[in-house]
Parts: structure tokens; C-alpha cells; sequence
């Protein structure tokens, strides 16, 4: 636990830091490139598109999901994938790639994995935007559903913390864990609700239930059920608290680890 404190206290004193090293960096990935920083508005509205004419179009021929329109149900579900998976991702190689820095001069290490999951939020909110936008073009009407958002999007980033902090200190220790991650991030994409509605797959009971313990599952469902207002969180108090679960099982390992190792970071690359 002490650990776990270490690390959380860091973030917060680190908190301006964080957010002028998340702006450097956008503005470095993009500095080079015409449109600059709207590829990262761009770039996922560009996939959306695809994946709507593919699976929406194509397969589903435009039938809705319950009563929602299926562009609806897929742009809430796959705004939130775009995010995590890129944050994921980003977060697991943040340490490798910053090893530098970090070895030149004293560095709170445990802020990178925190660096690329507040830079991502840069392409995360105008497309939150266009998902507002889209719900009341619809006919969506707002509802006290809506502030659950809050609750939902504390989970977003706990949970990508959590397992960025665990990915960005197993990445430094086995270099392929890396590659190995991206591929569970595509099979993640399939099963975790983003494009499929589990629960009318067709599967048996108990692989959903199975599936349902999915985090990110978890999350992306939830903003469904605010936008869409369906249902309440702590009407599925189960769920919640094993979400919950998995969050302190990562910290804990992720904290643990990552004190650990980091002294030794430099030696290991």
C-alpha cells in the first residue's frame, strides 16, 4: 500500500508537469504534418466511417441495436476504444521511450505512463463532442443518466493508469511484452463490445457473463448506458465492484514493480 501511495502522490505533485510534457509531445507528433493536430480528430473519424460502412452498412444493413441507431451505439463504443487502446499502448512503450531523459537527470519516472494518457485526451474530447452531437441529432434527449459520465470516465483513466503503469515497467524488463500487447489490444477490439453487441451475439450465458468481466467492457458499456440512458452503475454492483477489483489488483502490481525496477530501468536497456 505504501507503494501504491508513492506512486499516486507523485501524479498529483507532478500535475503541471504532466500536462506541458502531454502538449510538447502533441505538438512534436504533429509538427511536421499540414493539419497538424486535426489528424487527431481526422484520423479516428476517418476510421468510424469505415468501420460503420463495413459493419454497419455492409453486415448489420443499418438495422438498429434494441431501439438505438446502430451509428449511434457503434460512435459511443468506439470513441472510448480509440482512447484507451491508444493510451494503452502509449503508456506501456512511455518509459522506453523517454529512457533518456530518464537517465540523465533525477526524474519521477511513474508521470509518463500519466503523460500519454492526459496527451491523448487532446483527440478524446472533440470526439466525446461529436458523440454529444450525434445522440441529440438522433433524438436522443439528455437525462439525469448523463452525470454518470463522471463516474465512467474516473474509471476510464484509473483503470488506464493502473495497467499503464504495470505495461510501461514490463515493457523495460521483456522488450517483447510490447508487441505482445498489441496483439492482445486487436483481440480485445472483438470482445469487448466496441463493434459487437455481446449479450445478442448468440454466445452461451456464461461466455458473456465471462466476457462482461472485461474491463474495458465494463467501461465502454457504462458510457453506453449514460448516453443512451439505460441503466444506473450501481445497478450492477457485481460488476462494479470486481471492475474495481482488477483496478487494485493492477496497482498493487503495477506500484510494486514498477519501485521495484525503476532504479534499474537504464541497466535493463
Amino acid at each position: 500500500m505504501k507503494e501504491i501511495i508513492t506512486v499516486v502522490k507523485e501524479q498529483f505533485e507532478h500535475i503541471g508537469m504532466i500536462f506541458r510534457m502531454s502538449r510538447y509531445e502533441d505538438k512534436a507528433d504533429y509538427q511536421s504534418h499540414y493539419l497538424g493536430l486535426a489528424w487527431q480528430i481526422l484520423s479516428p473519424a476517418i476510421q468510424i466511417g469505415i468501420y460503420y460502412l463495413v459493419f454497419g452498412v455492409g453486415l448489420r444493413q443499418s438495422r438498429e441495436v434494441g431501439d438505438v441507431p446502430f451509428i449511434v451505439w457503434l460512435l459511443i463504443g468506439i470513441t472510448v476504444w480509440f482512447y484507451m487502446s491508444s493510451s494503452i499502448l502509449g503508456a506501456s512503450n512511455s518509459i522506453y521511450k523517454q529512457i533518456s531523459l530518464v537517465s540523465k537527470m533525477k526524474f519521477p519516472v511513474s508521470v509518463l505512463p500519466t503523460t500519454n494518457i492526459v496527451g491523448n485526451l487532446s483527440s478524446y474530447f472533440p470526439m466525446v463532442a461529436i458523440v454529444i452531437i450525434t445522440v441529440l441529432f438522433f433524438g436522443i434527449s439528455p437525462s439525469l443518466y448523463w452525470l454518470q459520465y463522471i463516474y465512467y470516465f474516473i474509471c476510464m483513466i484509473s483503470f488506464l493508469f493502473a495497467f499503464g503503469l504495470l505495461n510501461a515497467t514490463i515493457t523495460i524488463l521483456i522488450r517483447d511484452y510490447h508487441i505482445f500487447l498489441q496483439s492482445i489490444i486487436r483481440l480485445l477490439f472483438y470482445i469487448s463490445g466496441t463493434i459487437v453487441n455481446i449479450e445478442n451475439s448468440g454466445l452461451p450465458d456464461l461466455a458473456v457473463k465471462i466476457l462482461r468481466l472485461n474491463p474495458i467492457y465494463y467501461i465502454i458499456d457504462g458510457f453506453r448506458d449514460t448516453f443512451l440512458s439505460r441503466e444506473w452503475f450501481f445497478e450492477k454492483a457485481t460488476y462494479s465492484l470486481i471492475f474495481w477489483g482488477i483496478i487494485l489488483i493492477l496497482l498493487i502490481l503495477g506500484s510494486h514493480l514498477h519501485m521495484k525496477f525503476r532504479s534499474k530501468f537504464v541497466d535493463y536497456i
